[in-house]
Formats: structure tokens, C-alpha cells, sequence
């Protein structure tokens, strides 16, 4: 190498170490570098110093050590509970890097660049003060986040200690006091009810305060509704505690005199929350502020609810009063999906509804995921369950960044919502926390899980509740008294008794019965529409743009349309112009329309286009969007190649704006059975099952049409 002089200090230590790699595995650079060193060595006394008479490649080993930290730290975190070995990784340890402890000492902290770099003696401090932070009771999983402002943005907040204490407080009493009404309620009910089915959250009781802190900060960033969608497993905690939904409620449907099955926790609620601005950072006299919390019914199929959720967020967030396209504003609501650790790798429409979270008929300001990881699914070991490393590992490949964090440590369970909820304002995308801890009883409150995981569960049954740790923490730090935390369980205790002693079932609660349609409501509706507003609609939708270039094949096609109506004993009105009139129609009585689906711009069998692609710029033009007689929005997007999750987005929207007209297509009709569990569980039964109103309109081209058995299902 001719200009190996030109190097020096870390330049040259740089090349040094490609040259390392080079030599170990040929294939670990790329082609360039690899003939370079094909026909170069380094100097054979090479022992490049800088400053200080420090070797460089130490300097370099250092600098890589604390990068692995940041990388892979969160293999060396403890996570679990229960106190099961963490992985580990050989890149976490000095040696790897070629130094020993001795050498860190020897270096000045400045090496390193980071906020925890300040203050410290020498590289040594830093590399601990990294482990600290990224191998404790967080495992900060962001290697995969691949656009630098947003990783950038991660580390600075985490390395500076932006959301924990000091510099972002925590009311700790105010968290034991939460923690205590989340575990007296379960206990209560263990107790009350034996035997009935509850799906407890103990084991990670800190989710219903993450929640409290997501759900504070958002209001606090203006969001005024918030959209839960999860299963079984908490349900009941957070409807109380989260939604307010009454005590008395709540224990007359378990007492209900009438019917002795099991708990509806497939039921919806909605509450009107009130939370304090500043409240979690334990300031007086902060404004009130009202938040919507709504949690849409779910079925026994785990995950199904997901992309409801997503559907019902996006419309929230979406104005349609101005003629166009709609305007989707992504700060009016926030979804929370609260996942399975075995239903999330293993159930399909995560990775659809995943999938939808950066496309633009989808998007809704980013998702708020927290997978509530008891690390057993039913009986299934995690071993049995995931490919991944983790519970969370499909998340990855979507670019989510992801924090791992050990459910009985509530400080840390705080800084990850805070850090999750921060980084949804700063970049509208998703975000997910794994909040890792156990199921203290069996799938339900029956069944005996040391049938199949017998170790695991002498273990829990050894294992001291979170809300137990905290107080022993608090009382260790000397915040509170122990007898203070007694007192705390029992006055929770004896309201819960005062209100199932003054409890009357058939007045706090009756059981919601869906109103009966209307019969023949359908038949009566008025749907036809005069000659004239057709014909003012169909000379306002043939209009082009005057620089407008459409394709000569299309030009042909149109060229009848403004006759369509001269002779009307002929048969002259086909599909494409029947439906665009329609849609045009509702548009001018002030209807918006929203149109999704496979290929629905085009539509599979040129059936439809309703947006035509300038053949010389790649303009798109949509004429329903220019209609100067609309009074509402008509948006209309192609979508993923995607059944299950789209029907149940769609289904989201619907039931959250049902004065809108919302229409789904599939590319081939017969592919709906891609979607029976949002059919079954949702299109066909949420009325009798919940209470709900789908209006949700269905286009299935084609099917029995002589296409084969593959298009006839």
C-alpha cells in the first residue's frame, strides 16, 4: 500500500483491524478491500500509538467493547423474574477485544462518546457505567434499528437517563399504592369466587401501571382517546383499574344470579379517565385532563382484535368533512396492542398487522405493543413455542425497537413506557415493550400448570408478588414503614368487602342485550337517483386534468362515457361507470367513502379505475377526489396482499366512524376465506355477540364463474 504513510492514529488502527477480520474470514469485507489485502501486509513491526503511548488497536478494542455493550447487551440482562441465567455473548467480555480490565484503566473515558461518559475517571468507568444501563433489569434491543435519527435518538435517551430517576422522577408511593389495589383485587377475587375463571394478571401486575404511565404522557402530548386492544389474560385488572369500570359492576357479573357461566371477558368497555398533567411526576396542581380509554370486545381468537384496533385508531384520527382525500391527523389517538408471548410469534396476523404500520392507508401514528410474557404458553414451553430468541423476535424485522425489561422491577417497567410513549410523538412509529415475568396460577384459575412445568412453578409459588418487592424496596430505602404497606393491603381489602356486602346483582348489573335491526329496513331505503344529477356527475368525473396524459388503451374506453346517457334504451352504463356514479352519489349527499383492497385502484379485472397514472409524469389523478359536487372525502388505497388483518382493520373503521361507507375488495372473490376468523368472529356475529353494527360492504369479483376449483370456494 503506497499510502499506508498517509495513515495515523485511529485511521491506521482502523485499517489494522480490516486487516485483522480480513485475515480471520477473507469473505467478512467487501470485494474492494478484500484485493487490497490480497496484494498488501501490514508492516511487520507495526505497533501504531496514539496519544499517551496507547496502542491503537487497544484504543479501537475499546471503542468496539462498549459499542458491543450497546448492541448485544441486553443478552447479559436479567430479565427473568424467576432468576434463569441470561445468555450471555463473548463480545460483552474484554478479552475478546484483546484487553484486560488494566488497559480500560489505562484509557481515557473521552474514547468512548457518550452521555455516560461525563464525569468518568477513565474507559473503564464508562464500560461499567454501560453495563449498568444496558445488562441490568432492561435489555435495550435496537441493533436492528436501521434509521440513524431514530437510533441516534434511542441511545441518547437511554445513555442520559432521560426518563428514569432523578432526572425524570417517580411517585414511588403512588406506585405501591397502585401495585397494592392491582394485587388486592386479584386476591379478592381468588378468595370471593374460587374456582371462576378470571385470567389473573399476577406475575405481571406492572402492566396496569405502564399502562397508567403510557396513557399519562400521552394525554399529556394532547391525545384525548386511547384504544386497547388484548385478550383474556388482565383483562378484567385493566378494565377496573385502567377504565374504571366499577367494582360493583365487575363483582355482580361474578355473582350474577341468573347464569352460572363463566365471566364475559370477551366484552367491551369504554371509560372516561381523568389524569393530572405532570401527575407522574409527582407535581401538585396540575390541570385534569379527560381521556377516552376504550377496549373493543375480543374473541377466544388471540391476536384478532389487533388490526380492529389499528382500523378503529385510524379512523379516529381521520377527517373526512372537506371533498378529497381524507386527512389522516396521527396525534388525536394512540393504539395499545397488549400481545401473548406465544400468540405473538405464533399467531399469522401479527405479521400482517404488523406489516400494515408504515403503509399509507394504514399507517396510525405508530402502536404501542406490549407483549405480557409469562414465558409459558398454556402448557407450552417457550422452547416449543418461537424460532427467535425472543417472544418479541418478529418485531425486528419491522424495525421496532424493542425493550426487554423484568416485570418485577417497577422503576424499569416506568422508564420503558416512558421511553415508549416518547418515542411514538418523536417519530409516529411503533414501538414494543416485552415485559417479562411469570403466570402465577394455571392458564385459568382451575387448571394446575405443575402437571407440565412442575419446577417452574415451585419456583413462582416461592416468589414474592412485585407489589411485595417494592415495599421491602421502599422500606430498604426508608420511604415508608412496613406497617405502612400493611395498611395500604388492607384498606383495599375492606373496600372490596363493603362493596360485595352492599352488592345487589340485579341492579348493578344487567346483562347488555344487542338490539334486533329493524326488519325490512333494507328494502325501504330509497337508493334511486335522478337522470339529471347523474348526468352533472358523469360530466364532472370524464373531466381530465388539461396536462393529463392517460393511456391511449383507457382514452378508447372512456370516450363513450359522455354519451352514456343520450339514448337510454340502450344498455350503455357498464360495472365501472354504474359503481363510480354510485360512489359519486354518496359523495354529493355528503357521505365520505373510504375504498380499499388488492388491486382496488385498477381492480383485478380492469373493472374499475378509479385512478388513472399520467403515462408521461406518473401523476396520479382520482376523479372521485376532484368531484367539484362532493361535500365529503373519498379515499381509496391498494393494499397489502392480505385477507385476515385487512378485514379486520376495515372492520375497526367501520364500527368506529359507521356513518361513513366503507368498502373492502379482494382481489378474487373466493380468496375471502383468508379471512373466516374476522368473518366468524366479527362480520357475522359481533351484533349477537356484543352488541355491535358493522356496515362494512364487501366486494368479491368473480368466483363461480367457470375459473376451476381453485376460484370456487
Amino acid at each position: 500500500m503506497s499510502t499506508w504513510e498517509e495513515f495515523s492514529g485511529l485511521n491506521r488502527g482502523y485499517v489494522l483491524e480490516l486487516y485483522e477480520k480480513y485475515r480471520q474470514n477473507p469473505a467478512s469485507v467487501d470485494a474492494e478491500t478484500r484485493a487490497l489485502f490480497e496484494q498488501w501486509t501490514p508492516p511487520a513491526d507495526e505497533t501504531v500509538e496514539i496519544g499517551g503511548g496507547m496502542p491503537v488497536l487497544k484504543a479501537v478494542g475499546a471503542v468496539n467493547l462498549a459499542q458491543a455493550i450497546r448492541r448485544y447487551g441486553h443478552l447479559a440482562a436479567q430479565l427473568d423474574p424467576l432468576g434463569s441465567a441470561a445468555l450471555g455473548d463473548p463480545t460483552l467480555l474484554p478479552e475478546t477485544h484483546g484487553l484486560t480490565n488494566a488497559d480500560l484503566r489505562s484509557m481515557p473515558a473521552s474514547l468512548i462518546w457518550s452521555a455516560l461518559a461525563e464525569g468518568a475517571a477513565n474507559a473503564h468507568e464508562v464500560v461499567e457505567a454501560f453495563r449498568r444501563v444496558y445488562c441490568s433489569t432492561t435489555g435495550y434491543d435496537f441493533a436492528h434499528v436501521f434509521v440513524p435519527e431514530e437510533r441516534r435518538w434511542l441511545r441518547q435517551a437511554v445513555e442520559s437517563g432521560r426518563f428514569r430517576s432523578p432526572a425524570d422522577p417517580i411517585n414511588h408511593a403512588a406506585l405501591l399504592d397502585r401495585l397494592t389495589q392491582v394485587e388486592v383485587f386479584e386476591r379478592f377475587l381468588h378468595r370471593t369466587f374460587p374456582g371462576k375463571t378470571r385470567f389473573s394478571i399476577e406475575g405481571l401486575d406492572m402492566l396496569v401501571p405502564v399502562l397508567d404511565e403510557i396513557i399519562g404522557d400521552a394525554a399529556e402530548f394532547g391525545v384525548r382517546n386511547i384504544l386497547i386492544g388484548m385478550a383474556h389474560r388482565g383483562r378484567l385488572n385493566v378494565m377496573a383499574h385502567v377504565l374504571n369500570k366499577p367494582y360493583a359492576q365487575i363483582l355482580a357479573e361474578f355473582k350474577d344470579p341468573v347464569s352460572s357461566r363463566a365471566f364475559r371477558e370477551d366484552m367491551a368497555w369504554t371509560g372516561d379517565v381523568k389524569y393530572h398533567a405532570g401527575a407522574r411526576r409527582a407535581l401538585k396542581g396540575g390541570a385534569e385532563m379527560d381521556v377516552v380509554v376504550s377496549m373493543p370486545p375480543n374473541p377466544s381468537h388471540l391476536e384478532a382484535v389487533d388490526p380492529v384496533v389499528l382500523g378503529m385508531a385510524r379512523a379516529a384520527g381521520t377527517a373526512v368533512e372537506k371533498p378529497g382525500p381524507a386527512k389522516f391527523d396521527p396525534t388525536g389517538s394512540v393504539p395499545i396492542l397488549i400481545h401473548g408471548d406465544a400468540a405473538f410469534p405464533g399467531q399469522g396476523v401479527v405479521a400482517e398487522t404488523l406489516n400494515l404500520a408504515r403503509l399509507e392507508g394504514y399507517n396510525t401514528g405508530g402502536t404501542i405493543h406490549l407483549i405480557v410474557n409469562n414465558q409459558l404458553g398454556f402448557t407450552t414451553d417457550a422452547s416449543d413455542a418461537y424460532s427467535t430468541s425472543y417472544a418479541s423476535g418478529l418485531a425486528r424485522g419491522f424495525k421496532i425497537p424493542i425493550i426487554h425489561v423484568n416485570a418485577d422491577d417497577p422503576e424499569a417497567c416506568v422508564e420503558a413506557a416512558r421511553l415508549a410513549i416518547a418515542f411514538r410523538r418523536q417519530f409516529q412509529r411503533d414501538f414494543l415493550i416485552d415485559l417479562i415475568g411469570y403466570r402465577r396460577y394455571g392458564h385459568n384459575e382451575g387448571d394446575e400448570p405443575s402437571f407440565t412445568q412442575p419446577l417452574m412453578y415451585q419456583k413462582i409459588n416461592e416468589h414474592a408478588t412485585v407489589r411485595k418487592v417494592w415495599a421491602d424496596t421502599l422500606v430498604s430505602r426508608g420511604a415508608i414503614e412496613a406497617a405502612d404497606a400493611d395498611a395500604l393491603t388492607r384498606r383495599y381489602m375492606d373496600a372490596l368487602q363493603s362493596t360485595m356486602d352492599t352488592l345487589e346483582p340485579e341492579r348493578h348489573f344487567v346483562e347488555p342485550q344487542p338490539e334486533e335491526p329493524p326488519p325490512g329496513a333494507a328494502a325501504r331505503a330509497e337508493t334511486a337517483v335522478p337522470l339529471d344529477t347523474l348526468r352533472a356527475l358523469n360530466a364532472s368525473l370524464v373531466k381530465l386534468p388539461d396536462t393529463f396524459t392517460i393511456h391511449r388503451k383507457l382514452e378508447r374506453v372512456r370516450e363513450k362515457r359522455p354519451t352514456m346517457f343520450d339514448n337510454l334504451d340502450e344498455r350503455t352504463v357498464d360495472w365501472a361507470a354504474a359503481e363510480e356514479l354510485a360512489f359519486a352519489s354518496i359523495l354529493a349527499e355528503g357521505v365520505a367513502v373510504r375504498l380499499t383492497g388488492e388491486d382496488v385502484e385498477r381492480g383485478t379485472f380492469s373493472h374499475r379505475h378509479a385512478a388513472f397514472n399520467d403515462v408521461n409524469t406518473g401523476a396520479q389523478h382520482v376523479p372521485l377526489q376532484q368531484l367539484p359536487q362532493a361535500r365529503a372525502a373519498f379515499e381509496i388505497h391498494n393494499s397489502p396482499l392480505t385477507e385476515n388483518a385487512l378485514i379486520g382493520f376495515e372492520f375497526g373503521y367501520n364500527i368506529q366512524e359507521p356513518s361513513r361507507l366503507v368498502v373492502w375488495e379482494a382481489q378474487y372473490g373466493d380468496f375471502i376465506n383468508g379471512a373466516q376468523t374476522m368473518i366468524d368472529e366479527y362480520l357475522v356475529s359481533a351484533r349477537g355477540k356484543w352488541g355491535l353494527r358493522p356496515s362494512l360492504v364487501l366486494l368479491l369479483p368473480h368466483a363461480h364463474e367457470g375459473q376451476g376449483p381453485d376460484h370456487a370456494s
